[in-house]
């Protein structure tokens, strides 16, 4: 697993994920941006102290946005995962895995739908995490054992459904539950560096391509027809 994720880091900065990279990056930030915008000038026009205490509770109130946006990156970047997943994944197995029946690309609509439930779902579960800060250690705990099984769990099935059908997906991801999470706890470590964790919708679907070839090698599906419309 730690040589696939290697593996996957790597691929990010060769010449066919380049693009796909500035992209989810650029738009990853610009997000954050205006989400930390958004919520700042709200918090400022809901104050209404004193000048120099109200412009000392908005510069406060600024920077722990900022140190919030860290736990605001994991559902921000699941964003991205309906968008640039099968270009990335479709990339990873035309280099890697020739010789397996390609992947079939989620409908738009779908992927848009599976993006946005992704979000919400992750985004809940980073607000909880957050407002458990106060609580040393378990806002940690919180933050990886959540975002460890919701990440693993949804990057894999997305690049499973590529080649299964849904209920197949979910089958082959519950048959290997243990594996699925570590490589969603791998995932989630990348989400909480800084700079980094803004590669993450990249590294997960390189990532989750490689376990779930493996996973789909162990169980005899190697060869399976690609996903059926």
């Amino acid at each position: 697993m730690l040589a696939a994720a290697i593996q996957a880091f790597r691929e990010l900065f060769t010449p066919p994920f380049r693009v796909v990279l500035l992209k989810c990056v650029g738009f990853t930030i610009g997000l954050l941006a205006l989400l930390i915008i958004v919520l700042e000038g709200l918090f400022s026009h809901f104050v209404e102290w004193p000048h120099w205490i109200e412009t000392t509770i908005e510069w406060m109130g600024g920077l722990a946005l900022v140190v919030g946006s860290i736990f605001l990156i994991p559902p921000v970047t699941s964003l991205m995962a309906g968008l640039y997943l099968d270009d990335i994944a479709g990339e990873v197995e035309r280099l890697y895995y020739p010789a397996d029946p390609p992947g079939r690309a989620m409908p738009a609509l779908f992927a848009i739908v599976a993006g946005l439930k992704f979000f919400l779902v992750v985004l809940a579960v980073n607000l909880v995490a957050l407002f458990l800060l106060l609580v040393p250690g378990v806002n940690l705990i919180a933050f990886y054992v959540g975002n460890g099984y919701l990440l693993g769990r949804e990057y894999f099935e997305m690049v499973a459904m590529r080649h299964l059908p849904l209920a197949e997906a979910r089958a082959l991801r519950k048959a290997n539950l243990a594996t699925v999470f570590l490589g969603g706890l791998i995932i989630a470590g990348l989400a909480s560096v800084p700079i980094l964790n803004l590669l993450t919708p990249l590294f997960a679907t390189a990532f989750m391509v490689h376990i779930y070839k493996s996973l789909a090698r162990r169980a005899g599906l190697s060869r399976l027809a690609p996903r059926p419309a």
